[in-house]
């Protein structure tokens, strides 16, 4: 005859006889608390970008896109910033500024009699003979191109000055090749003497410039050439 069973043990936590995990225990899922995280999560991190570094380096990363909106790093890429061609997101070199057209400069030319009264004064007897015109429009031409001659027309080649001051009233104080206006890189002027026979000065001055030496030249500043011809330029 067998003996009485002895007293049932009390489970213990984790794995006595009929606790959970245990001999005649629960199955094993029932311990889960929770669905098992989706695989894959960890590998996310490691996930190559569309429009990464697959033809280029390391560096093409560090590019700033032209803007923060798609396409941006980490953004849907559509074969976009990360290989932008040369210069795409730089402003295109030289060149006035939208809005910002060339300044016009133009020239008025004509007799200028305080300019004739200092030069009869500073000038010898040979000037004596001279006579200011007593009637002569004044011309207006436009500054145009990189250089703009003055002069007078030479009869024997006709060669002829952009500015001819052979036209009557002639002034022959000036000489052929008296003096050239030259354009500057920022769209100014200036005047350079070609080693004239009397001299050109600027502004009244008695002291004529140096020749061959660009005389810089402001809006309302006066160039005076021969016995009594001003030319006095101004921005347009």
């Amino acid at each position: 005859m067998p003996p009485p069973p002895g007293p049932t043990p009390p489970a213990g936590p984790g794995g006595g006889p009929g606790g959970p995990g245990g001999p005649g225990g629960g199955p094993q899922a029932f311990q889960q608390s929770g669905p098992p995280a989706p695989p894959g999560f960890p590998q996310e991190t490691h996930r190559q970008q569309p429009g990464g570094p697959a033809g280029g380096g390391e560096d093409d990363w560090t590019l700033p896109p032209p803007s923060n909106g798609p396409g941006g790093p980490g953004g849907p890429q559509g074969g976009g910033y990360g290989y932008p061609p040369p210069g795409a997101t730089q402003a295109p070199p030289g060149g006035p500024a939208f809005g910002q057209g060339p300044t016009t400069w133009l020239a008025t030319i004509g007799p200028d009699r305080e300019y004739f009264m200092a030069m009869m004064q500073r000038s010898g007897p040979e000037a004596a003979g001279l006579n200011l015109p007593a009637y002569s429009p004044e011309q207006q031409r436009t500054l145009t191109g990189n250089q703009v001659t003055i002069g007078r027309r030479r009869h024997s080649t006709g060669e002829t000055p952009d500015i001819d001051l052979s036209v009557p009233p002639e002034d022959p104080g000036v000489s052929h090749q008296h003096a050239v206006l030259v354009q500057q890189p920022d769209g100014s002027w200036a005047v350079v003497d070609q080693n004239s026979t009397n001299g050109t000065t600027v502004n009244g001055s008695d002291e004529p410039i140096q020749p061959f030496v660009p005389v810089p030249l402001q809006d309302g500043d006066r160039v005076h050439v021969g016995a009594w011809t001003t030319i006095t330029v101004r921005r347009g």
